[in-house]
């Protein structure tokens, strides 16, 4: 058992928000702490103006490939994080979960998508202060 936290973001496709999440948890924290994504519905690829967004800001993403939501996945996280996934995420006791209000850049060009990456990397900013303090920058 490692005693670095664990984190997974949860999507519909997990081709957008929580790979944005997955990708800033990465950067800020580095390997303090364990990170997963996942969609109860992936899609084909990572939406591509999520990419470019997270280019500008120096994060690659492009590797990134939509996986399926597992329960072994939730069970192997400590916080579970949702984003407009509904009732989709399997609960078990003894998990932390939350709930991210955030727009969905599917279909959106990367102009809609910058202001979802920033808000995105705030609250990413605020979990690490949470979980990981010592990992903040």
């Amino acid at each position: 058992m490692s005693d670095k936290p664990s984190v997974l973001f949860v999507c519909v496709h997990n081709a957008g928000r929580s790979q944005m999440a997955a990708a800033w948890l990465s950067h800020l924290a580095g390997d303090r702490v364990e990170v997963r994504s996942a969609g109860s519905a992936p899609a084909d690829r990572v939406n591509p103006a999520a990419v470019e967004a997270m280019r500008e800001v120096g994060i690659d993403m492009s590797a990134g490939i939509p996986k399926v939501l597992t329960v072994d996945a939730v069970k192997a996280s400590d916080v579970c994080i949702t984003m407009g996934c509904g009732d989709a995420c399997p609960v078990f006791p003894g998990k932390r979960y939350l709930d991210w209000k955030l727009d969905d850049p599917a279909g959106q060009g990367v102009e809609a998508v910058r202001p979802i990456r920033d808000e995105i990397k705030k609250l990413v900013e605020g979990l690490i202060e949470e979980i990981a303090p010592e990992a903040a920058k």
